[in-house]
């Protein structure tokens, strides 16, 4: 993206706002297109305020792409994934090979700007997301963050990650890359603790390196508007369209990141999501609902558990030895489980690693998803999944905790002018869901219900609240109780209110 481009022309392309576009099945899987041609149609789903419409399967940067096994060739499983009409590309900082494989691809698919032929429509379908797991913009003090970790040897900051990204995607792989790339969506990589929320928040409204920590946020967004506000971006580049976390462990740290995001920076969520969640600290009923609610994308992963689901130990991949070939197994077909991770509301394409081309296919097959399934139909899969596969797949997710109470419950006296009584304001912040949605907020005072409140995301750090009057020389106790969609409550600790 050259300097000083409108932003408005720049985010305007893509296969249209709202659009479901569905593959024919003779063209589908019939070979692939030639480059003259075009990819081809796939159902589309709008990935939340970045207002893209990106295919439902979206490829996943690990698998085969990072650990590549004898006899695979990463490389045209990529273009074979853009040719069949796949939009949502995936990959990493810390994935090794995988974004210099994405640049095999390019190269091969003329998707590389600056060169004799380029193929600017294709490239404009394509929304190409990869991550930095950089917590600061650059170092302080010799301090790189909180879980900071780059492939990049000379990597020191987020900036440098992104630059490494474009070398690698467009460029010479050395650090240079050609006027015109740009990635689309840059994520703050794997955010696992409050600590690294924080970090990344680090020095936004005041970027000053001298100061403090500049965290990751900061920097991201000179690359994304074309400032230097953190005096890190020069040339002014405009290098990447939108900014988004990703975790997979736990979902209040990624709530707590969006709940901070009060200027609206963050237009994606990439989320662990598969028909074990609800059996550990789910991100269906926690995460999800407030990225919806913020309007944000959002993108899930670990669909087959990292290979979990069909056979690998659950634990990190490492290893061409750990990339699963299977497509599915009898008890527990690869279709449900991509079926259920794109009917959960909220979810706008799913990611999935590929060990192979029979797998790939048949994952974009299983992604022609017209509708989601009904909730009978996703508990159904949930009861497969856990006769199946066990209770253990899911070793990358915080264990289950069950609904918890209302955080923070205080409460604040205050005299409005001309009232004889006093106001007391009873505060609150979400609970957290078990395996069911949280239903309703109720207020008891001195023990009996007060006051009801629908229960909803809370998107910023302001809490909930709701007011009472209390008279001059009277005390009441008040406590706040979760009820979720099951029946099941929890109780805060009572506060006292006395004049």
């Amino acid at each position: 993206m050259g300097k000083g481009m409108p932003r408005r022309k720049f985010f305007g392309y893509g296969l249209g706002l709202g659009t479901v576009l569905v593959a024919r099945p003779w063209d589908l899987f019939g070979g692939i297109a030639s480059a003259t041609e075009g990819p081809r149609a796939l159902v589309a789903r709008t990935l939340g305020k970045t207002n893209r419409a990106v295919t439902t399967f979206g490829l996943g940067g690990q698998a085969s792409l990072q650990w590549t096994p004898e006899g695979i060739d990463p490389v045209a499983l990529i273009a074979k994934a853009i040719m069949l009409g796949t939009t949502y590309l995936d990959t990493s900082n810390v994935y090794g090979p995988s974004q210099a494989n994405f640049g095999k691809a390019f190269k091969k698919l003329d998707l590389i700007p600056g060169k004799p032929v380029y193929n600017e429509p294709m490239r404009r379908k394509i929304f190409l997301a990869t991550k930095t797991m950089m917590r600061y913009t650059a170092p302080f003090e010799g301090d790189l963050g909180p879980g900071s970790r780059s492939n990049g040897e000379s990597v020191r900051g987020a900036i440098d990650d992104v630059k490494r990204s474009l070398s690698l995607i467009f460029g010479d792989g050395k650090g240079n890359y050609p006027k015109g790339s740009y990635l689309d969506l840059v994520q703050v990589h794997n955010i696992q603790s409050f600590e690294h929320v924080d970090a990344i928040y680090a020095g936004l409204e005041n970027p000053d390196p001298k100061a403090g920590p500049v965290g990751a946020l900061a920097g991201l967004l000179d690359l994304r508007d074309g400032t230097n506000r953190t005096g890190f971006n020069p040339g002014n580049e405009r290098l990447i369209g939108h900014i988004g976390i990703t975790g997979h462990w736990n979902s209040p740290a990624h709530m707590y990141a969006m709940q901070k995001d009060s200027r609206g920076i963050l237009d994606t969520l990439l989320v662990a999501i598969n028909a074990n969640d609800r059996l550990y600290f789910n991100h269906q009923y926690n995460a999800i609902p407030l990225a919806k609610a913020k309007g944000m994308g959002v993108i899930a992963m670990k669909v087959f558990a990292d290979g979990a689901f069909y056979g690998k130990t659950p634990r990190f991949s490492s290893a061409p030895s750990d990339v699963v070939h299977a497509i599915g197994s009898d008890a527990f077909p690869s279709k449900l489980a991509v079926r259920y991770s794109l009917s959960i509301p909220g979810v706008d394409t799913a990611i999935m690693g590929i060990g192979n081309e029979r797998q790939l296919l048949a994952n974009i097959q299983a992604s022609q998803l017209k509708g989601p399934l009904s909730e009978a139909e996703l508990r159904a899969i949930e009861g497969r999944a856990k006769d199946a596969l066990g209770k253990t797949t899911n070793y990358f997710q915080r264990p289950y905790e069950g609904l918890s109470a209302p955080k923070n419950v205080r409460v604040e006296l205050d005299m409005p002018y001309g009232k004889k009584d006093l106001d007391v304001r009873i505060f609150w912040d979400t609970a957290y869901a078990g395996d069911e949605p949280l239903a309703f907020y109720e207020v008891l005072k001195d023990g009996k219900p007060f006051k009801r409140v629908q229960a909803a995301p809370q998107t910023s750090l302001e809490p909930f609240f709701v007011t009472d009057a209390l008279a001059k020389e009277a005390a009441h106790t008040y406590q706040v109780r979760v009820t979720d969609r099951a029946g099941r409550s929890r109780a805060s600790q009572e506060v006292t209110a006395k004049t």
